[in-house]
Formats: structure tokens, C-alpha cells, sequence
């Protein structure tokens, strides 16, 4: 299951994660999220003890949303020992998010 990541919470979960990490960058009203949301589920179930996938919801979570400069959603973000490694947006299928996710492996 994809954990819920949140201002308060995204440093210790993401950034001070020891695997890599998998950020969905969200909101409720966006259609195309509501598509890559499942395919990260299937993620997250998938790579349950190699790699940290969670959500973000950009409107509930104004703060790591700007540091990390999220203008359009969805927006995945990967990161591997706190840094940002690489970045999906828009709705993909999911071979793309796992070929990414496989190179950080």
C-alpha cells in the first residue's frame, strides 16, 4: 500500500529514507491523477520491500509541494539518498515508472 507522505512527515519518510523512494504529487480534482493513482498502488504492492512509494496531495501539502517546485500534476518524483534522481509528469503507463524504478535498484 502507498504510504501518505506530508509536509510534516515527508523529511523522515523521503529524504532520510535507506531505499529509494517513489512520490506521487497529487490533488483530488485532477483527472490524469486519478489514472496513475492505481498503477501506483499496483507499485507500491509490487516493490513492497525494495523501494518507498507514497502520495502527496499538493493541495493539503503546500510546503514540500514548492520546495520541490511541483507546477503540474501528476508529477512523480524519485528519489535515492534524500536527492532527487529523477521525475515523470503526466499520466504514464506503468513500464515506464518501473524501467525508472529498476535503474535505482
Amino acid at each position: 500500500m502507498a504510504l501518505e507522505f506530508t509536509d510534516s512527515n515527508f523529511d523522515e519518510l523521503v529524504v532520510k529514507a535507506d531505499k529509494p523512494v517513489l512520490v506521487d504529487f497529487w490533488a483530488e480534482w485532477c483527472g490524469p491523477c486519478r489514472m496513475v493513482g492505481p498503477i501506483v498502488a499496483e507499485i507500491a504492492d509490487e516493490y513492497a520491500d525494495k523501494v518507498v512509494v507514497g502520495k502527496l496531495d499538493v493541495d493539503s501539502n503546500p510546503e514540500v509541494s514548492m520546495k520541490y517546485g511541483i507546477r503540474n500534476i501528476p508529477t512523480i518524483l524519485f528519489f535515492k539518498n534524500g536527492e532527487i534522481v529523477d521525475k515523470q509528469v503526466g499520466a504514464v503507463p506503468k513500464s515506464v515508472l518501473t524501467e525508472k524504478l529498476e535503474a535505482l535498484l
